[in-house]
């Protein structure tokens, strides 16, 4: 269910993630109950095995009868992991401050900067998700469930730490997960990427290259056999930087070398054809200086 999530950057950069089922039923005062589990980031990265959980709470509202809807909780940071790692319990809105979590791309910014909140929550009811509000419920530690799945009394706080293994039943939730963190961390590597090469060719004086390559052949500057008087002398261009080429097709060449233009616009800012030893292709005008 978790996949159904669009805010990468919020799974990608949580340090706990909370995976609950839950019931809701009431008449003008709502009850919320229900189980699953939650996992801690590790110092390396990975995810820590599953512990347990319970939610409870209680809600205000004109609401009639019985809802069945999914939960994913975020802990933005380790001070929330940890309080309830070793305290067994967590209240959303106590301690720690709760906010409906942001969904798709357009929102991330504007919550990623003016949100401080330790807790987001999202649900998902009627096969969508959404954020909701859970403050004044709290997460409790099913101690008699982990008992049964891992064999032995154990503690919240040794399973969200890192000192029992993994299970292999949860692989495929790890794998969703790293999912997560690989397109997060693939788009910042990107945007790292074109800001680098934007601050090198500002600190080089390179310009940008045209951003459209040409539908239709430029004009040529072959001479015309039935006009009269033209001049067969080829235009000679000189290279004020280097081009490495984009594509197979492309001219390459580097500063100061002499390109002999083939074909051309009436624009600078455009991709013209050229010869430069023996290779014929096109090049970006604006790299270029006419004689």
């Amino acid at each position: 269910e978790i996949e159904a999530l669009s805010a990468t950057h919020v799974i990608a950069k949580a340090k706990g993630l909370a995976i609950l089922s839950v019931i809701k039923a009431g008449f003008l005062v709502t009850a919320r109950g229900g189980s699953g589990i939650v996992l801690a980031r590790l110092p390396d990265g990975k995810w820590s095995a599953p512990s347990a959980i319970g939610i409870a709470g209680l809600g205000g509202g004109f609401e009639i009868g019985i809802e069945v809807s999914d939960l994913v909780i975020i802990l933005n940071y380790d001070r929330a992991v940890e309080a309830f790692a070793k305290g067994g319990n967590l209240t959303l809105g106590g301690n720690f401050t709760v906010a409906v979590g942001p969904l798709g791309r357009n929102l991330e910014g504007n919550v990623a900067i003016r949100s401080t909140a330790a807790v987001y929550t999202y649900c998902k009811s009627r096969g969508l998700f959404a954020g909701v509000s859970l403050e004044g419920s709290y997460l409790i530690e099913r101690k008699e469930t982990n008992r049964k799945f891992y064999c032995q009394d154990i503690r919240a706080s040794d399973i969200l730490f890192g000192n029992i293994p993994p299970p292999a039943q949860t692989e495929e939730l790890y794998e969703i997960l790293d999912s997560f963190t690989e397109k997060y961390e693939n788009e910042e590597q990107r945007i790292n990427e074109r800001k680098a090469a934007r601050e090198h060719r500002k600190a080089e004086g390179i310009p940008l290259r045209p951003s459209s390559r040409p539908k239709k052949p430029p004009t040529s500057l072959r001479p015309n056999p039935d006009s009269q008087g033209s001049s067969s002398q080829p235009v000679e261009v000189t290279a004020l930087y280097s081009f490495e080429g984009q594509q197979p097709g492309d001219l390459k060449f580097k500063v100061g070398d002499r390109i002999t233009v083939i074909s051309k616009t009436n624009s600078h800012f455009d991709w013209w054809e050229g010869r430069l030893r023996g290779q014929t292709g096109i090049f970006p005008a604006n790299y270029v200086s006419l004689d």
